[in-house]
């Protein structure tokens, strides 16, 4: 997902706005960029597979994570690309009304 639009990134901080899915993309990016298996995020977060699942789904449809299959083995990867994108959206034009 490519964010341009103002409204991109405010589902991404939408998403990332519950308790939950923010507790998942902090794994998720700090597992760098092999990822981690779902099964890994259900045992360090302990959140039932249903819940996480539903979560997961969010962070995938809202671009901040990509999903890749192993084998039987399922990881998440977190899309820095988004998350530089709205890091910059926030950054860029920081200070740029105050006077010198």
């Amino acid at each position: 997902m490519q964010i341009v639009e103002i409204d991109d990134i405010a589902k991404v901080l939408k998403e990332l706005g519950h308790t939950t899915r923010l507790a998942i993309y902090k794994r998720v990016v700090k597992a760098g960029h092999q990822g981690i298996a779902v099964g890994g995020l259900q045992e360090k977060l302990d959140i039932p597979h249903s819940t996480l699942s539903h979560h997961i789904s969010s962070l995938v449809s809202a671009g901040l994570i990509s999903q890749r299959r192993e084998s039987r083995t399922l990881y998440c990867v977190a899309e820095y690309e988004t998350l530089n994108a709205v890091i910059g959206f926030l950054q860029d034009e920081c200070c740029v009304d105050e006077s010198a």
